[in-house]
């Protein structure tokens, strides 16, 4: 009997097999063009999240469509992971010790920077509305709603400036509490506003408490489940603590296991993925926390997709002139609200005068959630507001999330905190052998190595470590660097006292060894240190001239000073 499937089956797979190849090439065009704007980007000093937007509206459904519709949807799973880690890693800052110091601080401000714009931007659209439509009740919904969405701020972009900068300090403190509270603060302002509308539009009736015990369950529900995953994870970790694959493929495991499970319960993925965050760094044995840091490596590509696809789901061509109008006074009563509201917070709170100033330059962008809730508006409103909103949104989102990122970096720099947070790592990859050796090219002082011919006598070499007493380097007519004689070797020699007074330099030194010069980096130094078993290192020049010395404890010490005067610094910022 002939098996129907028999011809469809090999249609169907090579259909999928093509689609798979497709996204294939479609993922690896995002990546690199997306990588390459950011690169352009960062070259015109403009945070590089800025430039994987553009890439996106360019080749997305703004620009060639090469980005269609169907395939930015087949991708959104990688909008959803990479709210996850970013979620993950903002949670990883909410330590209990800073929390319990700006506790109030966050409340304050956060009640006042999401509420002042639901009210300005409700009385601003409210107003304007009617002035086109003569329409009280729908004018006065759509401000209710679009006031509500408002005062959510994206933390997507918001801190991926603040990992690119390195920055640290109050703001830098303050702008992540923020922005991990204040999406739920815009989901009960929404809750709220959309009863209101529902009211004075004639529609379905619901219940605002029925609202708020969803919002509660959501959230509640979020903070369980991913606390549940985190508890998991530390318990994993801890015991393959040495292995770092192994750790971040059990904490990506446990994130996105996290992200599936509340997909499937309707709950935030983001605010679950935060509390594995929290729950990591506050309640996790300390050792496991290197999960941080290695997620992060993680997460440039991630990221690069992410935003890019963001870009390309921005359709700019869409907006009328009376829509372009609402939207334009939609971002600037959102603008003004926020700044306004966050400075007041600010000055209540007696929060630090960096933050008062420049806390309103980070809490512009907005993406995911008030995107969410434009859909959910678009949804609850069908057939009045709902359409208008989602349009609003769409347009608003585009152009804040190109000033946002630019306004974020103007608010750390001026702040002062970019640059602050660096491990030892990051410094000795930022620092050359130049910048902490000993010699000629710095100060020239006692502890520096001293240069004998190789005819020097014995006497003179005494000579020369009795005012220099760390190496003797040994040249030859030419200058270069013929070899070296050690302070230990020295004494070995003197042993010999009946043939010792005959010597010369080339007769008692010791053969270079590995040398370095004043552009290697310290990580090349290290490697020299422990692949020969060494603390000291010769530094020549392209000649082969020595020029000084590079001591293991001399980096040390250097390392251990820039961090001291870093923490110095972010104290009194924070003043």
């Amino acid at each position: 009997m002939h098996d129907p499937l028999s011809n469809i089956l090999p249609e169907f797979m090579h259909f999928n097999s093509l689609q798979a190849t497709q996204i294939v090439l479609l993922m690896g065009i995002v990546m690199f063009f997306g990588a390459l704007g950011g690169r352009l980007f960062q070259k015109l000093k403009i945070p590089q999240v800025v430039g994987y937007i553009v890439i996106g509206i360019i080749i997305g459904s703004s620009g060639f469509q090469i980005l269609r519709p169907e395939t930015i949807a087949a991708l959104n799973p990688i909008s959803t992971v990479s709210l996850s880690l970013i979620g993950f890693l903002i949670g990883g800052e909410l330590k209990l010790n800073v929390i319990r110091k700006y506790g109030k601080q966050f409340i304050g401000i956060l009640l006042f920077e999401s509420i002042t714009p639901f009210f300005i931007v409700g009385c601003i659209v409210t107003t304007v509305s009617f002035f086109f439509t003569k329409n009280i009740t729908y004018s006065l919904a759509i401000g209710l709603v679009l006031g509500a969405i408002c005062s959510a701020t994206a933390p997507a972009a918001t801190t991926d400036v603040l990992v690119e900068y390195r920055t640290r300090g109050p703001l830098t403190t303050t702008v992540y509490g923020i922005v991990a509270m204040d999406d739920a603060v815009a989901l009960i302002l929404y809750a709220i506003a959309s009863t209101i509308a529902s009211t004075l539009l004639g529609g379905k009736q619901i219940s605002l408490w029925i609202q708020l015990l969803t919002i509660a369950k959501d959230i509640f529900g979020s903070i369980l489940v991913g606390s549940i995953f985190g508890f998991i994870l530390s318990l994993i970790v801890r015991n393959v603590m040495k292995d770092e694959g192994r750790i971040l493929s059990f904490c990506l495991g446990s994130l996105f296991l996290c992200t599936g499970v509340c997909v499937i319960l309707g709950l935030d993925n983001i605010l679950a993925a935060m509390s594995i965050g929290f729950f990591m760094v506050n309640f996790a044995p300390a050792k496991t926390r290197s999960v941080f840091d290695l997620t992060s490596k993680f997460t440039p590509p991630v990221y690069v997709l992410f935003f890019v696809l963001v870009g390309a789901k921005l359709d700019i061509w869409i907006i009328t002139p009376y829509l372009g109008l609402m939207a334009i006074l939609y971002v600037a009563g959102r603008t003004f609200g926020k700044t306004i509201g966050s400075m007041i917070g600010g000055w209540l709170t007696k929060a630090p005068k960096t933050v008062q100033k420049y806390l309103p330059y980070c809490l512009l962008s907005q993406a995911g959630v008030a995107i969410g809730l434009s859909i959910a508006a678009g949804n609850d409103f069908p057939e009045t507001i709902g359409p208008q909103i989602l349009l609003i949104i769409t347009a608003t989102t585009f152009i804040v999330q190109i000033i946002g990122p630019i306004c974020v970096k103007h608010g750390v720099t001026k702040a002062g905190e970019c640059g602050l947070n660096v491990t030892d790592e990051d410094i000795k990859k930022n620092t050359l052998v130049k910048d902490v050796m000993w010699g000629n090219l710095k100060i020239c002082d006692e502890n520096s190595p001293a240069i004998v011919n190789d005819t020097t006598t014995l006497n003179e070499i005494l000579d020369s470590f009795s005012k220099q007493q760390n190496l003797n380097y040994v040249v030859k007519i030419d200058d270069e660097l013929a070899g070296v004689i050690s302070l230990e070797h020295l004494k070995e020699v003197l042993q010999l006292s009946e043939l010792a007074e005959g010597l010369l330099a080339v007769d008692i030194m010791d053969m270079p060894g590995p040398c370095c010069n004043p552009e290697t980096t310290l990580p090349e130094a290290y490697e020299l240190f422990e692949k020969y078993d060494i603390q000291a290192l010769p530094i020549v020049d392209g000649k082969n001239r020595p020029m000084g010395i590079l001591e293991k404890t001399t980096i040390d010490h250097y390392i251990h000073t820039r961090i001291l005067e870093l923490n110095r610094t972010v104290d009194d910022l924070d003043a």
